[in-house]
């Protein structure tokens, strides 16, 4: 692959947890980048000052502006493929990703989770309760342009908490769901907490991409929406320190011997990789199941409670993606991953 050219282009915004997420990794490779606020080149009023740039096709943050084979400027979103693709083009900046196959599968998994599944109590609690869409509606139009007159921000306010609580159906956030999604988000507080009394990242010693993954759901679950973040302070601050601790980790130095053993996975990850497989692996079956049967919306049962929401494409493809990436394991690797974890989880990784 070319190498990308320096520095890279990034359009994001502060309340986006995936902007977050890119933002902390690339401080953390030590990547050099421009950080393009909001959708700043869009105004009229700074077209000077903010050139107009390609669109993506699908208008997700963040945005990162990356050059063709052609050198044509392209528009590039999902942060899964783009820090993969960043591992091969920008070899000469330290990885986030295991060298060892079945850390790199487990790291991959939980990123995954954490992008997928997490966002839904991120999503869930900043749309459902009265003060945290009051906050949201009041930062968010505020952080493409700190200038916009107050009479304008309100209505702007309206506009966007009324458009995010139409989408919760998309998240499954819905009056039977509110349960599951609530008492989920407080299992993965628990088990997260367990896990860092002992290790400051994920997979031992240094961060993975899951670490950067699992801190931009909380930099909106733990940092800024009033309600969960009531929740971690109050039940576990350990969980809040890590996140605010995450942000610029440019200076944390690697050793060789950070990585866990893959062999012999802490109980406590082992907990965390069981309860992915008993939340997220029946969800993600019960949805693909749906599409192939062309179902627009479907019913199935997670923790014992039943489940409805919209069916949703892209979530075929994470679980076509987790199986591959399980799949090209060596077998040993597979089996000896599959032993130290619970039958749930072993039938989430089954095709």
């Amino acid at each position: 692959m070319k190498e990308l050219e320096l520095p890279l282009n990034i359009m994001g915004a502060p309340g986006s947890p995936y902007t977050r997420k890119m933002l902390s990794l690339l401080r953390y490779r030590r990547i050099p980048y421009r950080f393009i606020p909001g959708n700043r080149h869009r105004d009229p009023e700074s077209e000077a000052r903010y050139p107009e740039r390609p669109e993506p096709k699908v208008h997700l943050l963040p945005i990162f502006y990356l050059k063709n084979e052609s050198g044509m400027e392209e528009a590039v979103c999902d942060s899964t493929p783009l820090i993969r693709n960043f591992e091969q083009t920008l070899k000469n900046y330290r990885s986030v990703v295991p060298d060892e196959s079945a850390l790199a599968f487990i790291d991959y998994l939980i990123e995954d989770y954490a992008d997928e599944w997490i966002t839904k109590a991120m999503f869930h609690y900043r749309w459902s309760y009265s003060a945290d869409i009051k906050k949201a509606g009041d930062m968010l139009p505020r952080w493409n342009n700190t200038t916009t007159p107050d009479a304008v921000i309100r209505d702007r306010s309206e506009e966007i908490a009324n458009l995010q609580i139409s989408r919760l159906r998309y998240v499954g956030s819905n009056e039977v769901t509110r349960k599951t999604i609530e008492e989920s988000f407080a299992r993965f507080l628990h088990l997260l907490n367990e896990h860092l009394e002992n290790f400051p990242f994920m997979l031992g010693g240094r961060p993975s991409a899951c670490d950067f993954a699992i801190y931009g759901q909380l930099t909106c679950l733990a940092l800024f929406d009033p309600t969960p973040q009531a929740l971690i302070v109050e039940n576990v601050p350990r969980v809040y320190a890590w996140t605010e601790s995450l942000e610029d980790l440019s200076g944390y130095e690697t050793l060789k011997t950070d990585w866990i053993d893959s062999v012999a996975l802490p109980p406590t990850l082992v907990s965390f990789l069981n309860e992915i497989g008993k939340i997220y692996g029946p969800y993600l079956h019960a949805n693909a199941e749906a599409h192939a049967s062309r179902a627009t919306e479907f019913t199935t049962t997670l923790s014992g409670r039943p489940w409805t929401q919209q069916t949703f494409n892209y979530h075929v493809k994470c679980l076509d993606n987790i199986h591959k990436n399980f799949e090209i394991l060596e077998p040993s690797v597979q089996e000896s991953l599959l032993a130290q974890c619970d039958h749930d989880f072993s039938s989430f990784l089954k095709p």
